[in-house]
């Protein structure tokens, strides 16, 4: 028998704010979370990309000092965005064993990883810390999480780029459904505005270049966009069986109607033009929890403002919704906090819980001229929304991974 899942907390730490509530109010006011970077690198590298959108909030100003020190910037975001999250499901009253972690990052611990090797150039093999491989593995930020709510019913880790927190989503639900858990904190972290991935992602003509206004650098669907911005951050949602959530008196945001998860077996950056893999995510992730594709009102696009991205996922989704595409209103909130690679999904899938739950479409900024060949109805100012229906987040990855996650009002 399906069971109901349903999402009864929401944390994050982003570049909008310190909190999932500070985050969805910057978001509704067109706040940009981009901003020049002021570290010396920048200049010392000459940087091709000087701007990031870095956490608005420092880790340093919420956790710990031995909690910064032990874990890496990307578990940092994970526990804050964790433990907010965890609060404001009512800190549930759960069994270790009936508690699970899924969480998800594209890169994992970059900054320690690359901390450790300037340290053994410089200064030799006996001054790498002891705790460099704990804090650089990709499963580091879930098992913080894991560890620090005592979770014992399973800390599992999904990494599949861009697309990894819409994943790891998708498994919370399916790992609820299979009896595995009675409560998920799923989501994803990403902490990766370090001068290696920057250059390597300019190198590769993916980033925006509007060095002089950072603020209107990522500007999905315009015709003068140039790639995305660099994000950072972390975004949890506490997922459980509804059956679960009303025995303990739960607040319900939304109803997680389950997802889906594809793949492009295309190239290893570029998305299948033709967008069928992701028509069949998202195809799958609608109708396989019994909904119709005309019940879709609202889509969160992936929509990173690139060139090539943005058109491939407008192909997608013409080919799953035809003409009914025109009735759908697409928010695309990359404009505002840039690009949190594996931890985009999760944000992104919290913004559509709030959409519903709040009856409030997010707005698209820097939109100034419209892409002709992407005829959406964008929202570019906070729309009122009458809640019914089914909403989708997108999220497509490196590797050609896709992951679509499906919402309903509570």
């Amino acid at each position: 028998m399906t069971k109901k899942i349903v999402i009864t907390g929401i944390g994050a730490t982003s570049p909008l704010g310190g909190t999932a509530r500070d985050s969805w109010n910057a978001l509704l006011a067109g706040e940009s979370g981009a901003r020049a970077l002021e570290q010396e690198w920048v200049e010392e590298l000459a940087l091709p990309v000087t701007f990031a959108a870095s956490a608005k909030v420092a880790t340093a100003d919420v956790l710990e000092r031995h909690e910064v020190k032990r874990l890496d910037p990307s578990s940092q975001f994970a526990l804050i965005a964790g433990r907010e999250a965890w609060a404001d499901a009512g800190a549930p009253e759960v069994a270790p064993e009936r508690l699970g972690v899924d969480w998800s990052t594209g890169i994992g611990g970059v900054w320690t990883l690359l901390d450790a090797w300037d340290t053994l150039r410089e200064r030799g093999p006996r001054r790498v810390l002891p705790m460099t491989v704990p804090m650089l593995m990709p499963n580091g930020p879930g098992a913080a999480i894991g560890m620090d709510l005592h979770a014992r019913a399973g800390i599992r880790t999904v990494v599949s780029a861009c697309a990894s927190s819409t994943e790891a989503l998708v498994n919370a639900y399916d790992h609820l459904q299979q009896g595995l858990a009675d409560v998920v904190i799923a989501g994803g972290s990403e902490a990766a505005i370090h001068p290696l991935p920057i250059a390597a992602f300019a190198s590769m003509q993916a980033l925006s270049r509007r060095n002089d206004d950072p603020a209107v650098a990522s500007r999905p669907y315009d015709v003068s966009r140039d790639g995305f911005v660099l994000g950072e951050g972390a975004a949890a949602l506490v997922v459980e069986t509804e059956e679960h959530a009303k025995a303990r008196g739960a607040r319900i945001y939304a109803e997680l109607l389950g997802g889906a998860v594809t793949s492009d077996a295309y190239h290893i950056t570029a998305p299948d033009p033709e967008g069928s893999a992701a028509a069949r995510a998202m195809k799958a992730a609608v109708e396989g929890a019994g909904a119709s594709l005309s019940e879709v009102h609202h889509i969160n696009a992936h929509a990173t403002s690139t060139p090539v991205g943005d058109i491939a996922e407008y192909n997608a989704l013409r080919r799953v919704f035809g003409d009914g595409l025109e009735g759908i209103a697409v928010s695309a909130t990359k404009a505002s906090t840039g690009h949190l690679l594996g931890g985009a999904g999760a944000i992104e899938a919290l913004f559509t819980v709030l959409a519903l739950h709040e009856r409030t479409l997010p707005p698209t900024i820097n939109l100034a001229e419209q892409d002709p060949e992407i005829p959406l109805d964008v929202v570019t100012s906070p729309r009122p929304f009458d809640g019914e229906g089914v909403a989708i987040s997108n999220s497509f990855g490196f590797g050609g991974h896709n992951a679509v996650a499906a919402f309903r009002t509570a």
